[in-house]
């Protein structure tokens, strides 16, 4: 039977083509490594995890390149280091192993690419080069800028016109930008910040321009498959397709990702789970009272782009 998926920038389902059978290619957005993982979280990972096995059963294991991030550089690791007193690699590899741990209890394949964003700088810096180079970035009081006006079809990816995403998302509205849209590629370090040096000056990048260089360099863009959570749709990966596109697209091709595929919330009550509100429920602490296997399965028995509630009894269900 043919492979369908839905993409979620077609709004539809399409039959499954990758570029090279020989060679099928998916990115997933993951964690940022300052605490530990929190189950909602690892709902991405379960199930791209099915996608992975299926695409290895389909083209076979060794034509299936699958890639999944780590954030190890951002302002939440920096106040986790400051408030431990101890250095940032402290902190990304204590719960860089935790989340990996946690892996495994729910039964995922470790990725065949893991990059992390420290580990893909001399890319990052490449990357931006290349778009202040064809005038997609502008720099600007120690920053550079992406210029969102520069990308004829920003917003295709989310769906939605340039004044709703605005109004809809927390903008950085900072007197240096062109556009209110438009979004920090690279930024000067604060004291005792991690820093790197680059032509920009001093410095570290923003979050979206490491996922496009991680993919570039574990993949090679353009890609066949990029996932993640809904939560990610805007700004992130709205933002990472028009820089990618802007960077990488020739001879009319602006191909990004072939296939854009998000997963649904994991809810408590009518919240979604989130660290910032305190509702959210570890790996290593559910495995106290229910094995991994029928965590995994209590992440699978909804559809995988409709919310998912969280109770204790759809944990209880699939013991």
């Amino acid at each position: 039977m043919p492979l369908s998926l839905y993409d979620t920038q077609a709004r539809a389902k399409r039959p499954f083509v990758p570029a090279d059978p020989a060679r099928v290619t998916m990115y997933v957005c993951g964690p940022t490594v300052y605490n530990f993982v929190h189950i909602g979280n690892h709902r991405p990972v379960v199930v791209f995890d099915v996608l992975f096995r299926l695409l290895r059963r389909t083209f076979g294991e060794d034509a299936v390149l699958y890639a999944a991030n780590i954030t190890d550089v951002d302002d939440k690791i920096n106040r986790r280091a400051a408030e431990d007193g101890v250095a940032i690699d402290v902190i990304t590899e204590r719960y860089l192993a935790a989340y990996n741990a946690d892996m495994v209890e729910l039964g995922a394949l470790r990725p065949t690419f893991q990059p992390r964003a420290t580990r893909t700088m001399d890319a990052i810096i490449a990357l931006i080069g290349r778009l202040v180079g064809n005038g997609s970035a502008y720099a600007a009081e120690g920053h550079v800028l992406f210029d969102t006006q520069a990308c004829e079809d920003y917003g295709v990816l989310s769906g939605h016109p340039m004044d709703e995403m605005i109004a809809g998302a927390r903008v950085e509205v900072a007197p240096y930008k062109r556009h209110p849209a438009d979004f920090v590629l690279w930024k000067p370090s604060k004291p005792g910040e991690p820093v790197w040096d680059s032509p920009f000056g001093p410095g570290r990048p923003g979050w979206h321009i490491e996922c496009t260089a991680m993919i570039e360099q574990s993949l090679g863009l353009p890609i066949d498959i990029h996932g993640g959570g809904i939560d990610l749709l805007f700004p992130h990966h709205e933002n990472e397709r028009a820089q990618g596109a802007c960077a990488h697209g020739h001879g009319g091709d602006r191909t990004y990702a072939r296939y854009w595929m998000h997963n649904g919330f994991l809810n408590f009550g009518d919240e979604k789970m989130s660290k910032s509100l305190g509702n959210v429920a570890l790996v290593n602490d559910l495995v106290k009272s229910a094995p991994g296997e029928a965590l995994r399965w209590a992440l699978l028995v909804g559809h995988y782009r409709a919310p998912l509630e969280w109770t204790g009894d759809l944990v209880a269900q699939s013991v």
